[in-house]
C-alpha cells in the first residue's frame, strides 16, 4: 500500500538545524512532485517547499527562504527538508505530500513533530 513516512523531528533550540526526511512506498515516486507542508497549532496547514519530479526546480514559502533545503533521491525514493537557522515560529507538524503530475492524485504522510524552544 502507499506510504510516506516522515522522520527527523524533535526538539531543536532557535538557531539549530534539523533535516528531515520523508520515506515513499506503494507508487511511482519518480512521477511525483513532492511537497513539505507544516502545521502550527491553531493556524492551518501552509506549503513550506516543493520540488519537481527531476528535482530541477524547487520553491520556498517566503519564511523560510535561506533558511530551508528540498531535495530529493528518486533512487531511495525519499524527499528531505534540510532546516537550518531555526526559529520559535517554526514550530509545528510537518507533513510531506506526493502529487501525481497532471493528475488528482495525491498521498499525505502522518507528520512528524519539530519544536524550537529554548
Amino acid at each position: 500500500q502507499v506510504q510516506l513516512v516522515e522522520s527527523g523531528g524533535g526538539l531543536v533550540q532557535p538557531g539549530g538545524s534539523l533535516r528531515l526526511s520523508c520515506a515513499a512506498s506503494g507508487f511511482t515516486f519518480r512521477y511525483y512532485v513532492m511537497k513539505w507542508y507544516r502545521q502550527a497549532p491553531g493556524k492551518e496547514r501552509e506549503l513550506v517547499a516543493g520540488v519537481t519530479i527531476d528535482g530541477g526546480r524547487k520553491n520556498y514559502a517566503e519564511s523560510v527562504k535561506g533558511r530551508f533545503t528540498i531535495s530529493r533521491d528518486n533512487v531511495r525514493k525519499t524527499v528531505f527538508l534540510q532546516m537550518n537557522s531555526l526559529k520559535l515560529e517554526d514550530t509545528a507538524v510537518y507533513y510531506c505530500k506526493a502529487e501525481g503530475q497532471g493528475t488528482d492524485i495525491e498521498y499525505w504522510g502522518q507528520g512528524t513533530q519539530v519544536t524550537v524552544s529554548s
